[in-house]
């Protein structure tokens, strides 16, 4: 056998390897959200680094400043209070909190659903099992779920059931799960959370989805005890599902709940009367849930942003003290941005979505500022371990000095400078550092520390943040 033909089979083999390797992980892992989560976790577990980390595990710069194409400038336009900005709970996973995933038709949610149930470090991590839709997630110790989510306990308040279904659907769905012992137990902590994304692609994302026949018939729109009438809540098509539809049908039915969605399912539609809308004026009706759906985003524990992943995973776990074994990836060639849409279209979509865009700016300004405000946080306890670090020092040297803390030997005439420190100068610059520390202000993180690793993003904050108070 000649060399030419002994390489030639050699490729083929290795084809054949390759070919055989993928459909095995298509198998097991069909979803590229699931494919990413292995990845992830074979390159964190091969020591393969992302672009700024070096090898000794510290990061060059900041991993979050570069991310989805932000602005290299973030200037807030609202001014939120410090309890909006700090966003911790005491979530307590081994007693009777639960956390609630409202879950917004195309904003990425199915990813961040199994993000929850696959992709958290836990003392009982949640079982599950191919085939299988939901998974078991249950508290260390006790057959009782501490996640209420589609992956979890399904669909269990209607599909894709909204704010107004789920506060009031949650409680008593869980007390009915209880066993009689556990019903006796304080009331439970719910913990709200969602999920957004840019008004226009996600329309174009729904549209998308409609067009290749869903119908989410199965959504109750449960309100004020009552589904709503066919009259209040007319169908934008006639047979079966919508399949096939153009932008142009899609956008041109009055009662597409496509339309500003986002807005209605963060809202208390019960503010206005449910789907009744004869009660006040369009205009004064959507003035009401839009402000609603501000307020109610604003109360719940965590939301993240579709555009912002890596910010996202990182709010989550400084608000939950929870880890994500794999990091979040920012997809963004979704088939909603394979759609050429006209500028024009875009713009008539903006109108249609005009209270989700509302919302939405002011959910990144407040994701923004809370993701900043959280960043100072850490830079602020980092100082404070730096500084009691020094004082360790300081006692450790002061023994060998003498217990007074002064020096034993007190020369008349200064040592010469050299270009090494003397066993003179150490001790004095280390106390003086100490010093100057505790002269800062509280409020004061801008120390050469922050300027190490920070961004532009991170000090225009801290240029406003006193205002803010």
């Amino acid at each position: 056998m000649d060399e030419k033909s002994y390489y030639s089979r050699l490729f083929i083999a290795l084809v054949m390897v390759l070919l055989f390797g993928v459909i095995v992980l298509q198998y097991v892992c069909p979803t590229s959200d699931c494919q990413l989560l292995h990845l992830a976790s074979l390159s964190s577990r091969f020591g393969s680094r992302a672009p700024g980390d070096r090898a000794d595990g510290a990061s060059t710069g900041d991993p979050y400043s570069s991310e989805d194409g932000a602005l290299a400038r973030f200037v807030p336009r609202f001014n939120f209070t410090s309890k909006d900005l700090n966003r911790v709970v005491h979530f307590n996973i081994k007693e009777d909190d639960v956390i609630v995933f409202l879950h917004i038709q195309k904003t990425g949610g199915t990813t961040f659903g199994r993000h929850l149930v696959r992709n958290i470090q836990l003392e009982r991590p949640c079982e599950c099992h191919a085939g299988q839709k939901k998974c078991t997630c249950y508290r260390p110790g006790k057959r009782d779920t501490w996640l209420f989510s589609r992956f979890s306990t399904g669909w269990s308040c209607g599909l894709h059931a909204d704010w107004t279904e789920l506060t009031n659907c949650v409680p008593s769905f869980m007390s009915n799960r209880e066993s009689q012992e556990m019903r006796k137990t304080p009331r439970r902590n719910y913990y709200y959370i969602t999920i957004l994304r840019d008004p226009v692609w996600r329309y174009l994302s729904e549209w998308r989805h409609v067009q290749r026949g869903a119908t989410w018939k199965a959504s109750k729109h449960m309100c004020d005890g009552r589904l709503p009438t066919l009259n209040e809540l007319p169908s934008c098509y006639t047979g079966d599902d919508w399949s096939g539809c153009t932008l142009e049908e899609f956008m041109a039915c009055p009662y597409n709940l496509a339309s500003n969605r986002q807005t209605r399912m963060l809202a208390d539609l019960s503010l206005v009367g449910c789907y009744n809308l004869s009660i006040m004026s369009e205009s004064q009706r959507w003035a009401v849930l839009v402000e609603s759906a501000k307020r109610n985003l604003r109360n719940m524990a965590f939301f993240g942003l579709t555009e912002y992943q890596r910010k996202t995973q990182y709010l989550f776990e400084h608000t939950f003290r929870l880890s994500f074994i794999a990091p979040f990836t920012q997809l963004n060639g979704t088939r909603a941005t394979s759609v050429e849409v006209e500028p024009e279209t875009q713009r008539r979509i903006r109108e249609l979505n005009q209270w989700d865009v509302e919302l939405y700016e002011y959910a990144r300004d407040l994701f923004l500022q809370r993701f900043q405000y959280a960043r100072q946080q850490e830079r602020r306890e980092a100082r404070q371990r730096r500084l009691q670090e020094r004082r360790k020092l300081r006692a450790k040297v002061r023994p060998w000095w003498g217990t007074t803390g002064k020096n034993v030997f007190n020369p008349t005439k200064a040592p010469q400078q050299t270009e090494q420190y003397s066993v003179m100068s150490f001790p004095e610059k280390q106390v003086d550092t100490e010093k100057k520390l505790e002269r800062e202000p509280e409020g004061q993180v801008e120390d050469n520390w922050l300027e190490e690793d920070d961004s532009e993003t991170m000090l225009d904050y801290l240029e406003n943040v006193e205002q803010w108070r």
